[in-house]
């Protein structure tokens, strides 16, 4: 449920669209009518002849049709193994998810050499592929398979298997419609793709106080200086599915200005007006498969080499890290020939991967210990290096207070 403490917030003024100046004797020259797109009248399943369309089906060609039966035998017993795990392990993220059978996330029918992390199939032949939440070698999964799933026919030396790591696989959650909406999920503006909501925020004075805002990035709510007050930011971001006017949650409040023309910068942030019934004060996270909601601190603290932190984002989702830099001086590409320099910047990389991706951009990032205090606002990497704006500056440059 969304709680603001029995606060009353102002709504964002109504027509926020996908251009224009919805403020008080603001510029209305732009379409303020939102996306109405057209609507397709499309049958009702009830609707469809089913019987015709499982004959298509029937008449379909099987692309297993050319492997093996020991092979698809030997997929369908995994499968069933799998599914015993899941049983045994249901609602859980714990370290049997990553131990013998647990291990093992997927199975297919796939060709030798084709992106495996290790193989013993020949190129190009079928093969058993094998996805993995952590590294192991083909040995390593035959031993699973026979050991803890009682497979005993891959132990032999003639069936190929191919091993592919993919970590859990996820539905990715952070990527879908929430309401209301917590932070760590997918927002933009109209015109972006994807970034992240950091968190909750408002004013510092009158009449900023009363309006409960989102907090993430310029280039994530103000198209990299390229918006207005009231422009449509939306969750999920575009390039997830969303769209104005059905799954605005804000509109453009501020930004601070990138500046492109050799001066220095220190800051990538901005704010969203947004409807208080929209918006929640939690940040999200995946936990056995499902949304689970957790509190970061509202009083920011001052990053420090070695502090371990943590973020919760669109792409990478829960990921810890480690604070590596400091007073970092970079030069970010904004794309379209735009670089822009930025100082005393935080660098982390991750504990155990990548600590960020993109899309990520916007996220809170806080210390990894019972107060999660806000350290930073992630804004950019490269090379497995995440870079983030101090807390600090980002509060004092937008005139706001955390509201977490």
């Amino acid at each position: 449920m969304n709680d603001n403490d029995g606060r009353n917030f102002q709504d964002p003024p109504t027509g926020g669209g996908q251009g224009g100046d919805t403020s008080p004797g603001g510029n209305t020259g732009g379409n303020t009518g939102g996306n109405e797109e057209a609507v397709d009248q499309f049958a009702a399943p009830d609707a469809l002849d089913r019987n015709a369309e499982a004959a298509a089906l029937s008449d379909s060609p099987d692309a297993l049709a050319s492997v093996g039966m020991e092979l698809l035998d030997l997929k369908r017993a995994v499968e069933d193994g799998m599914l015993q795990t899941l049983t045994q392990t249901a609602g859980t993220r714990s370290v049997e998810a990553f131990s013998a059978a647990g291990n093992i996330q997927g199975v297919a029918i796939g060709a030798g050499g084709d992106s495996a992390d290790v193989s013993s199939a020949e190129p190009g032949l079928p093969a058993l592929t094998v996805y993995v939440a952590e590294p192991t070698s083909v040995d390593g999964i035959k031993a699973a398979l026979v050991d803890s799933m009682g497979i005993r026919a891959a132990s032999s030396d003639r069936v190929p298997v191919q091993v592919v790591v993919t970590g859990l696989i996820d539905a990715q959650p952070h990527r879908f419609r929430l309401r209301p909406t917590p932070g760590g999920v997918s927002v933009a503006h109209f015109r972006v793709t994807a970034g992240t909501i950091g968190c909750l925020a408002v004013g510092r004075s009158a009449p900023r106080n009363a309006r409960l805002m989102v907090l993430s990035n310029n280039h994530v709510l103000a198209n990299s200086n390229g918006a207005m007050f009231g422009d449509c930011i939306c969750q999920p971001g575009p390039a997830d599915g969303g769209r104005c006017p059905q799954d605005q949650i804000a509109i453009l409040e501020r930004f601070v200005p990138i500046n492109f023309s050799g001066g220095i910068n220190y800051v990538d942030c901005a704010t969203g007006w947004a409807w208080p019934d929209r918006v929640r004060r939690e940040l999200v996270y995946l936990s056995g498969g499902s949304p689970a909601f957790f509190r970061i601190g509202s009083a920011p603290v001052l990053p420090a080499l070695g502090m371990l932190v943590g973020k919760s984002g669109r792409t990478t989702q829960l990921t810890q890290g480690r604070i590596t830099g400091l007073g970092a001086t970079i030069n970010v590409n904004y794309g379209g020939g735009r670089i822009a320099q930025f100082r005393d910047q935080i660098a982390i990389q991750g504990t155990g991967g990548l600590f960020s991706a993109p899309g990520d951009s916007g996220s809170s990032i806080w210390t990894w210990n019972a107060q999660r205090s806000p350290v930073g606002l992630l804004f950019a990497g490269g090379g497995g290096v995440t870079f983030a704006n101090r807390m600090t500056r980002v509060i004092a440059a937008l005139d706001i207070n955390l509201y977490t």
